[in-house]
């Protein structure tokens, strides 16, 4: 506080002038004393000043006993890493050839067809074989390298490890997930083992892995983004286990189900919720919060309506009809018949003629690109812009239609065609997001612009009733919730956030959400759906609790926001973004030129046909992702300038942050197919992560990767998230994050900026961890905002004894760890 004494009545932080980040580390310090008790900052929040927070702790009700210390993980092999990421690199490389070849043969025959109709029966067949391969291939891969999953553990790295990643891998890789919400779904989880009853509707495209632990019972429903993976990875080992889901269950979205939780008949998890290890929802019952507690809302805000099991068999049918008979052939056949009627490109098609030496040769490859990406320009405009306009003449706002029919198909590709991640990725962070904005749909009402209005992550069920209020700003991550559903029906309504307000990453804000003007939604906040309407405040946590709108800090930089010298700086800033998208916009078209030439070259080796031209092309594709990856790294070094980022404290209309905007917009998704392979690894350490030795990442993101520190061992879950900055309003803000060695960060848990988590210590999963926190050695910590674990919250052992027998013999690993289809 930079003072001697602090008065026992004075508020933190309207008196003081605290912030959060000044009282992490307040609380932090009162953790290490032993004579005091322990202090968390929503207690800080709840009683800001020294007496209020002292009678708090001296009359808070007894509570279980802090949980026991983590285990240390004992350190990992390294011959055990690379040999796995060396099988690894050939089963991609096995898989890689096999997509050459049949692309080839498949390129071949369907090019021999006569005219357009023979073209056209031929791209039936060909695109809809390959689709129907893509999704049996991970079911025959389940049933024998694995057989029938059951509830064990094995260490990562090992030949357990492996078989698991490549049925993982083969699972992520196929288009089924483009199916969620649809009855073909259901049907793809029960062959691969999963237990799914009637009546079940499934929105989420995060394909669970152990399908055989998972059981749904008859009219449940699971909204999209969340997570029931069967599995979790911990201090370098994978724990399996069931997620049990009774008769008429709802799940919201933005979830995690741990393993091992259960949820009864007819009860309800709220969205931006998580069931930690262990924890069961009574029947009947609704719960919300990370880690989910009772509630009293009811999240089921739409009345049911008929929807038979013959109208969910015909909207299936009708799905797959659709996509084998217009989107197949048009992606196969279409390009054969716009070759037919554009010049011939015998430079860069006919492997007799085809030069890799001549100019023209790359030139009609430059030609080729430009139209190509154009063309994408164009179409991804019309589809995300026009034909969602259309779609929507179909549905009322606030009327209730059945699932499975026209309606529900309109609605769905609404939302698929106006979440496309281009557009908004191109103009986010800058003013012209705005424009992007209303183009698809969305009441801006009078926008107040601020040059950073909205992020380059927002999605919506609809844009045609979103309202977002004047000067309101949007971070990463928001995901509207306008659209409410059943177990056989939906209704579209209209979501209001109110005008002034800041809303923080990663939020699911729900139509009905109960926050009106100048609101501060922090981080991974739960949008209350009940109460008072919240106005002048701030929220923060799941379940959501108050804490103070703004700080001294963050409002340090206001008068950069105000009068002559706004509009001075905002229009330097938007003429800094506008450079900025016209650099990506090259970045993006210079990568299809070199995958254009890349694929091309292939052809020219070895023609278009035989075993050699599908190596060949096989070969394109295994070196096309290390291209990409190359360059992206190389990309986003050259903006650094090989240099490591430092903390700041800056306006955003300052022109580090206009450059920090520009290092975000660099694409990442590549990282996606590296996940769970030392590769992974090899490339934050490319990218400017302090990585150590053996880190198992999952599918994690890091968004400040020269500020960011991981130990040795360290373990990174699916979809986990540090991130070390902030902004709030007009203030950017970013610190360093440190891992220690062997430290756990669940799935879907984010790490926030100025964090240090000691040795072995685990974070549960859905959880946030403040920034400013020190989390100790072996600590286990879980929950939004996250604390220490008490005793009764951490799950007694339920291991197999096949399990204790594969932990006790970790040194020895062998082919046994999980049963084939063979030794069933």
């Amino acid at each position: 506080m930079k003072t001697d004494e602090v008065p026992v009545d004075q508020h933190f932080f309207d008196d003081l002038g605290a912030n959060s980040l000044v009282m992490a580390h307040f609380c932090a310090r009162v953790r290490k004393r032993d004579d005091l008790p322990s202090v968390s900052m929503k207690d800080v929040y709840g009683h800001p000043t020294i007496r209020g927070l002292a009678a708090a702790l001296t009359d808070a009700p007894a509570e279980a006993p802090a949980a026991p210390p983590a285990e240390a993980p004992a350190p990992g092999s390294s011959l055990r890493y690379v040999l796995c990421g060396a099988a690894q690199l050939l089963v991609f490389a096995a898989y890689c050839f096999l997509a050459g070849l049949v692309t080839v043969e498949g390129y071949e025959w369907t090019d021999a067809g006569v005219g357009a109709v023979d073209v056209y029966l031929r791209s039936v067949v060909f695109g809809g074989s390959v689709l129907v391969g893509m999704c049996v291939l991970p079911v025959v891969a389940k049933w024998v390298l694995i057989g029938r999953w059951k509830a064990t553990e094995f260490p990562v790295w090992g030949l357990a490890y492996l078989r698991f990643w490549t049925v993982k891998a083969l699972l992520h890789a196929n288009p089924m997930r483009l199916f969620a919400g649809n009855p073909l779904y259901v049907l793809y989880l029960r062959a691969l083992g999963a237990r799914i009853g009637k009546g079940v509707t499934i929105l989420s495209p995060s394909l669970p892995v152990c399908t055989d632990l998972l059981t749904i019972g008859a009219g449940s429903v699971i909204r999209k983004d969340s997570f029931f993976l069967c599995y979790r990875a911990v201090a370098g080992r994978v724990e399996t286990g069931p997620v049990t889901l009774g008769r008429d269950v709802y799940v919201g979205e933005k979830t995690v189900l741990d393993i091992r939780t259960s949820i009864g008949d007819g009860a309800q998890l709220g969205h931006s919720s998580a069931l930690f290890e262990g924890q069961a929802v009574p029947a009947g019952r609704r719960w919300h919060g990370s880690p989910a507690q009772p509630t009293e809302v009811d999240y089921v805000r739409v009345p049911a309506a008929p929807c038979s099991t013959a109208r969910r068999a015909a909207y299936g049918l009708a799905s797959l009809l659709q996509l084998l008979l217009v989107y197949v052939p048009l992606a196969v056949g279409g390009g054969f018949l716009l070759l037919d009627l554009a010049p011939r490109l015998e430079v860069l098609l006919d492997p007799d003629v085809a030069d890799m030496t001549s100019a023209r040769f790359y030139a009609e490859a430059l030609g080729v690109s430009v139209v190509f990406f154009a063309a994408v320009l164009v179409v991804g405009a019309v589809s995300v812009t026009l034909v969602p306009r259309v779609l929507n003449l179909l549905i009322r706002p606030d009327r209730v239609y059945p699932l499975y029919g026209l309606h529900y198909g309109a609605q769905r590709a609404i939302t698929r065609m106006t979440n496309l991640k281009f557009f908004l990725w191109l103009t986010g962070d800058s003013s012209y997001v705005v424009h992007y904005l209303r183009a698809i749909g969305y009441d801006l009402s009078h926008v107040e612009q601020t040059g950073s209005n909205f992020g380059t992550e927002v999605r919506q069920e609809t844009p045609y009733l979103v309202s977002v209020g004047r000067g309101t700003m949007v971070a990463d991550g928001l995901s509207v919730l306008n659209a409410d559903y059943s177990a056989t029906s939906f209704r579209v309504t209209r979501a209001e956030i109110g005008p002034h307000s800041f809303l923080g990453n990663h939020i699911a804000y729900p139509s009905g959400g109960r926050t009106g003007g100048n609101v501060l939604l922090a981080t991974k906040v739960m949008v209350p759906l009940d109460g008072e309407v919240r106005e002048n405040v701030g929220l923060l946590g799941s379940p959501s609790f108050e804490i103070p709108r703004s700080v001294e800090r963050d409002s340090s930089f206001d008068h950069l926001r105000e009068g002559d010298e706004f509009r001075r700086r905002l229009t330097a800033k938007n003429r800094y973004n506008l450079r900025t998208m016209g650099l990506f916009l090259f970045v993006r078209w210079l990568h299809s030129l070199l995958f254009t030439v890349l694929g091309f070259a292939a052809l020219a080796v070895h023609g278009t046909h035989g075993v050699a031209a599908g190596a060949l092309v096989g070969a394109s594709l295994f070196l096309g992702l290390v291209l990409t990856a190359g360059y992206y790294v190389l990309v986003e070094r050259l903006i650094t300038r090989f240099r490591s980022l430092v903390p700041r404290l800056c306006s955003i209309y300052e022109p580090h942050f206009w450059w920090q905007e520009r290092l975000w917009k660099v694409p990442a998704a590549y990282l996606v197919a590296l996940n769970g392979t030392p590769f992974k690894s090899l490339a934050w350490r490319l990218l400017g992560v302090r990585i150590g030795r053996r880190v198992f990442d999952d599918g994690a993101a890091i968004t400040e990767r020269t500020l960011t520190t991981i130990g040795d061992d360290c373990t990174l879950g699916p979809r986990s998230i540090l991130q070390a900055h902030s902004q709030e309003d007009g203030t950017f803000k970013s610190d360093h994050i440190v891992l220690g060695a062997g430290v756990t960060v669940g799935t879907g848990a984010l790490v926030h900026y100025g964090v240090s988590v000691g040795d072995g210590a685990q974070l549960a999963p859905d959880s946030f961890l403040m920034k400013g926190e020190d989390m100790p050695c072996l600590a286990r910590w879980g929950g939004n905002p996250a604390v220490a674990l008490r005793s009764d919250q951490i799950a007694p052992p339920a291991r197999s004894a096949r399990a204790k027998e594969i932990r006790t013999t970790t040194a020895e690993m062998t082919d046994t760890e999980i049963p084939t289809g063979a030794e069933r």
